[in-house]
């Protein structure tokens, strides 16, 4: 004979199962999508002057979630030193030296938000001087 009580018991401990599943893949999907979400990567061009102070002609940074371009620029600083802060780039005032400036996706910062300009993955920045000799 078949018992009615424990079949029942049993389709509740397999419902139980499959919810406690879903409730994980659902979480380890969150956990995957907010990991991808938060890491973003910038690529940066230095053009002109900007390129004979890193002895670079671009750069990729990655960082662990969106920044701002003058976080962007605090970094650069910090990696490419005295020379590039002095000249391009000034992290304690978060500003541009009145003869360079930077572009985001092909907009000038300033037809943005400045150096508060919030950066996206996979945008892309230059960095240059406003003049160039001939």
């Amino acid at each position: 004979m078949y018992n009615w009580e424990q079949r029942s018991s049993l389709g509740s401990m397999i419902k139980i199962m499959i919810s406690r599943e879903k409730k994980y893949q659902n979480q380890t999907t969150i956990t995957k999508h907010e990991q991808k979400a938060q890491k973003m990567q910038v690529k940066v061009h230095y053009i002109s002057l900007v390129k004979s102070y890193t002895n670079k002609s671009q750069d990729e940074f990655t960082f662990p979630n969106n920044i701002l371009l003058s976080e962007l620029l605090d970094k650069i600083a910090e990696t490419y030193g005295k020379q590039f802060t002095t000249e391009v780039y000034d992290p304690a005032k978060k500003e541009m030296k009145a003869t360079f400036v930077a572009m985001v996706n092909g907009v000038l910062m300033n037809q943005l938000r400045g150096t508060n300009t919030p950066l996206k993955d996979g945008d892309s920045i230059i960095l240059m001087s406003l003049m160039t000799g001939g």
